[in-house]
């Protein structure tokens, strides 16, 4: 896992410190692997069960490449801050990207007729069908997510 920094540092405390590991990334699709492969790890270390961590590693992957992708438009000098924690009971995590941000609510229904065949707002739509809790800042650059074990989804 990637070394924590005084700026990582510095964004734990002051953007999430609720969440006692804190990271930062390049818009570097490897990079968000690596963050995804030791949040699983940490994850096998509790009491959720395998279809409650196959949830989390699905919505964590969608944030994550929305993140780089739509936030960072892949520019490996923009970041990705991930804050999170893992507890027996719950899962929690914070990303943000240094995109211009989105309006959730503006992104189309991917179920509907017209948006069959068109690849926008999945991601969105399984973060919110697998995680517990799914909040976007206002700015929209930021998604806060919550698995709760045996909770609701």
């Amino acid at each position: 896992m990637p070394s924590t920094t005084r700026r990582e540092t510095d964004f734990m405390s002051q953007q999430a410190p609720e969440h006692p590991v804190a990271v930062e990334i390049s818009s570097d699709p490897a990079e968000a692997r690596k963050i995804q492969e030791e949040i699983e790890r940490q994850l096998q270390t509790t009491l959720f069960s395998e279809k409650e961590i196959f949830s989390i590693k699905l919505a964590l992957e969608e944030a994550l490449v929305n993140a780089i992708k739509h936030g960072n438009q892949f520019d490996r000098a923009k970041k990705v801050r991930i804050a999170y924690k893992v507890d027996k009971d719950r899962f929690d995590i914070k990303i943000s990207d240094e995109g211009c941000g989105f309006d959730p609510d503006d992104v189309p229904d991917p179920t509907a007729i017209e948006n069959l065949e068109r690849p926008c707002g999945r991601g969105l739509m399984l973060m919110r069908y697998y995680m517990t809790e799914v909040q976007f800042s206002c700015g929209g650059n930021s998604v806060s997510m919550t698995k709760l074990r045996n909770g609701s989804k």
